[in-house]
């Protein structure tokens, strides 16, 4: 039996059927002719990994307003605009790093006995997305619209790509150590289990990630040269901690998927998926091979598998318990302590939540304990306090006791330990100043996706200055595709979805991207 979910998204989807996408009356859904035998074999390390202060990579084409006449769900489309320049690149000269004080004045000169407390990554929305699944809803992409994510040109590519920042960030700790990675949510699309394995053996390392659901397939005969390949991921060098996105437990990022779960692992596409076994994967809607390895996660399955990961990045036994990915992690030999917040709403919707018990049982307490502990914190979380609301956006449910960004913002700003509150969801690069009447003031900080222009992490420096101030560096980093044209290919799409318009920018003004706050010292 069909459910809403399904209804809603087919009548939505007719709507972009006259752009010409594919109504499944050609190709099947099952896949090709099967992966070769070829071996994976290890990327080489990466001779370099520069920060946007020295180089960063732009766009040789601006972005223009979205040609309607094409269709980047269509492959000869999107390879048509590719032809004519849309996914080129360029680099030019890094930017500066431009310094903001909470009282706009004038910062300080650094004390001569400066020093660097902690180096990290900030790691935000992947999405990676298993594009075969039958539950997606391809076909209510659009450009510009608010359902522009449900589709990406380089959506099979992620993997690769992900895996290209992984390289990036190991290569410039080479140089540079890094401490640690906080991912920033959204890590997966849709929920799925198969996407999480996907995430975590990334990160983790394996000796082979396929990225590839229902039938086994090799758009391009032979090993290491499409996306559907299997790959050697090296992982991480450095820890990394989880935070959940509402994509990471959600459908699409919007719905509760138990009531859909037998969709995910059903053999009916009936809003727009991926056909691998066709030329560039088309967008199919019809019947595709099952696959159960698509099943959908509950925030519990989904905590005791991030746990059950290496040394647990951060997930605790009572995370186990509650479904929610709540915790506080101290980096070893600082007095930096994290504090991990759980936004994404369980309920439905793609904005975010914080129920009152969360705010009284575990934010406060532990804020209240970092205070006796004397730990400066880093609170972080997929959403930003702006998008916090009552539940009751499209696909949720109103929650009584919601805490709104008010009420949540006057907590944080009671404590003079805190730095930031960092997150991403928007896709953008912002630095907001939260002024809180009578209380005080202190930063908020969202980074832009790993999934949509630019493209990037942050790479973020915590200073003691020496000078009666905390110092917060946070710098750009393009992800680096040396020696991985399956990357770099993905790397060409992302920016064509960019520049022919079908998604906006989220660079971020010059002051929200190379910048470096001030914090004054409790």
């Amino acid at each position: 039996m069909r459910t809403l979910h399904s209804f809603f998204f087919a009548a939505l989807a007719l709507a972009f059927v006259s752009t010409g996408c594919d109504d499944g009356d050609t190709g099947s859904g099952g896949g090709g002719g099967g992966t070769t035998n070829d071996p994976p074999e290890p990327l080489p390390a990466l001779s370099k990994a520069p920060l946007t202060t020295e180089a960063r990579i732009v766009p040789s084409t601006a972005q223009v307003v979205a040609d309607n006449s094409k269709n980047l769900r269509l492959p000869d489309d999107a390879e048509a605009f590719l032809a004519d320049g849309y996914g080129a690149y360029t680099t030019e000269a890094g930017e500066p790093v431009m310094p903001e004080t909470l009282d706009d004045t004038t910062p300080p000169a650094k004390g001569a006995n400066a020093k660097l407390i902690a180096r990290f990554v900030h790691f935000s929305d992947t999405q990676l997305a298993d594009d075969e699944s039958p539950s997606r809803i391809v076909n209510a992409d659009g450009p510009l619209s608010p359902t522009s994510g449900a589709f990406r040109p380089q959506e099979g590519h992620e993997c690769r790509i992900m895996n290209a920042a992984v390289r990036t960030i190991n290569r410039l700790s080479q140089d540079s150590k890094i401490d640690f990675v906080v991912l920033g949510g959204d890590n997966a699309d849709n929920a799925q289990t198969n996407e999480v394995d996907w995430v975590l053996s990334i990160l983790s390392g394996s000796d082979s990630v396929e990225c590839d659901s229902g039938d086994d397939d090799d758009p391009v005969s032979g090993g290491n040269n499409d996306p559907k390949d299997p790959f050697i991921a090296g992982g991480l060098d450095m820890p990394w901690l989880w935070v959940t996105g509402n994509h990471d437990v959600l459908n699409q990022g919007n719905f509760p998927p138990a009531s859909i779960a037998d969709e995910y692992v059903g053999t009916n596409a009936a809003t727009g998926t991926r056909d691998w076994s066709q030329p560039g994967g088309p967008v199919y809607v019809g019947d595709v091979t099952a696959d159960e390895r698509r099943a959908p996660l509950s925030g519990e399955d989904l905590m005791a598998k991030v746990k059950a990961d290496g040394d647990g990045h951060g997930i605790t036994d009572a995370d186990l318990a509650s479904g929610y990915g709540e915790y506080t992690y101290d980096i070893p030999g600082t007095e930096l302590r994290i504090l991990a917040m759980d936004t994404a709403a369980r309920t439905g919707s793609a904005d975010g939540l914080i129920h009152q018990s969360q705010l009284d049982e575990f934010i406060i307490p532990s804020l209240d304990q970092a205070v006796t502990d004397g730990k400066l914190v880093i609170v972080t979380s997929h959403h930003s306090s702006g998008q916090l609301t009552d539940g009751g956006g499209f696909g949720g449910q109103m929650q009584s006791d919601a805490v709104l960004p008010d009420e949540f913002r006057a907590v944080l700003a009671t404590y003079p330990n805190v730095l930031m509150h960092l997150a991403g969801h928007t896709h953008h690069h912002k630095v907001t100043k939260i002024d809180v009447p009578t209380v005080a003031s202190y930063w908020e900080v969202e980074s832009a996706a790993l999934a949509d222009w630019p493209n990037q992490l942050r790479v973020i420096e915590i200073w003691d200055a020496d000078n009666g101030f905390y110092t917060i560096r946070m710098v750009g980093l393009d992800y680096q595709t040396e020696n991985d044209p399956i990357a770099e290919d993905g790397r060409q799409r992302a920016i064509m979805d960019y520049t022919t318009g079908w998604i906006g920018t989220g660079e971020g003004e010059l002051t929200d991207r190379n910048v470096e706050l001030y914090v004054p010292k409790p």
